[in-house]
């Protein structure tokens, strides 16, 4: 394969060589922990102990440099690992950290509270005010600006192109969290950021049945920074789950298609609904980010939809719970369609925050499955609520 082709091809192909021994159109996968040397020094292909480099991980690391359009890719044991290490890789006590002001809840908590036991500062700030985000910036202490968008639960569409600019006027890296659009329908590092962040847990794996997280990294130095705490603080994806990772990953290009199908239809759908407030959605002509969605989203909205209910608290959780199609549960991505409670699960950790989930929030996972089911559940439990 060439650097030309195009996602699908690269998604299928990248990293992923037959075996010239055999001819196994499927690279094997290396479940071993430590390798034979010829003579002391003597690697063979590099590698002598897994965790400092496996074959089924570089597989799939060049995968996913490949989708992002990078020059390095980076997988780890699971995406709050590839934040930890991203952080540890660029910040020492004192540093500042500048970040949207919904992020994921498990990433502020790392922040706010891992890191900021070692002196780590931080503020966050709405994305979307380009205004709020210059005036956040500390001199001589701001490292980082990370944005997240899509947001996790609200949807938020931040202007990565805008916000680059913002942070390279100030000499900050910056980060973007790609996971609730995947590569399939946006490339951050095209627009201007300097490292995507994953949890490959979601999208990217795409069937539930692994956890991961990635980095994708262009500039050399900050790779050889990064892969280094990888090595040495050991948070790498072993190599089943690296090879399930690579399986979901060539996939991901139609799966990302049916999930957008079928989210618009449903958000489409729900639009003025009685029980319902908002429904949250980019691909909505009258979400406040949707024309920026469209510019740097390519190929759909993703398969992320919140709900507001307008009975509040009570009815979303009633709604969440009488959902029969939708499981109940943490986590999104899947090829089955999840629906979650974020104040009381996934961001239970920042209630008490700025980063509070109101509790009339309920957050939708919108599988692949026939959506004529998905939205006859919807409107079932909706009834109930």
């Amino acid at each position: 394969m060439t650097t030309s082709d195009r996602f699908a091809t690269r998604a299928i192909h990248a990293g992923q060589s037959f075996d010239p021994t055999t001819g196994a159109v499927i690279p094997p996968i290396y479940q071993s922990s430590t390798f034979v040397q010829d003579g002391i020094g003597g690697l063979r292909g590099g590698y002598e102990y897994a965790r400092a480099g496996n074959p089924t991980r570089t597989a799939l690391e060049t995968q996913l440099a490949a989708l992002e359009g990078g020059a390095h890719g980076l997988s780890f044991s699971s995406g709050l690992a590839a934040e930890d290490s991203l952080l540890r890789a660029v910040l020492k006590p004192g540093d500042h950290v500048v970040m949207g002001n919904d992020v994921y809840g498990g990433t502020y908590r790392l922040i706010n509270r891992i890191h900021g036991a070692w002196g780590i500062r931080n503020t966050p700030v709405d994305t979307t005010d380009l205004a709020a985000v210059r005036d956040a910036v500390k001199a001589e202490a701001t490292r980082i600006l990370w944005i997240e968008t899509p947001s996790n639960p609200l949807m938020t569409v931040s202007d990565i192109t805008a916000l680059a600019e913002i942070g390279h006027d100030a000499r900050l890296i910056v980060v973007v969290d790609n996971t609730f659009a995947s590569p399939a329908l946006q490339q951050p590092l095209s627009l201007g950021a300097d490292v995507v962040v994953h949890s490959t847990t979601k999208y990217i794996g795409g069937h539930s049945d692994v956890i991961g997280g990635a980095l994708v990294i262009n500039d050399d130095e900050l790779h050889e920074k990064a892969k280094f705490i990888q090595f040495a603080a050991g948070p790498v994806s072993a190599p089943m789950d690296a090879f399930l990772t690579t399986r979901g990953i060539k996939t991901l290009a139609v799966r990302m298609e049916r999930h957008s199908q079928n989210a618009l239809a449903i958000a489409e759908h729900l639009v003025g609904h009685a029980a319902l407030d908002t429904v949250l959605y980019p691909g909505l002509p009258d979400h406040p980010g949707h024309e920026l969605a469209a510019r740097q989203m390519v190929g759909g909205f993703g398969g992320m939809i919140s709900l507001s209910l307008s009975g509040g608290g009570a009815a979303a959780r009633r709604f969440a719970e009488s959902l029969e199609v939708f499981s109940l549960a943490e986590s999104l991505g899947g090829v089955e369609s999840l629906v979650n409670y974020p104040s009381e699960m996934t961001h239970a950790s920042v209630r008490g925050t700025e980063l509070e989930v109101s509790e009339s929030i309920v957050r939708l996972s919108v599988g692949i499955e026939d959506v004529a089911d998905l939205i006859d559940d919807v409107d079932r439990a909706l009834a109930r609520a």
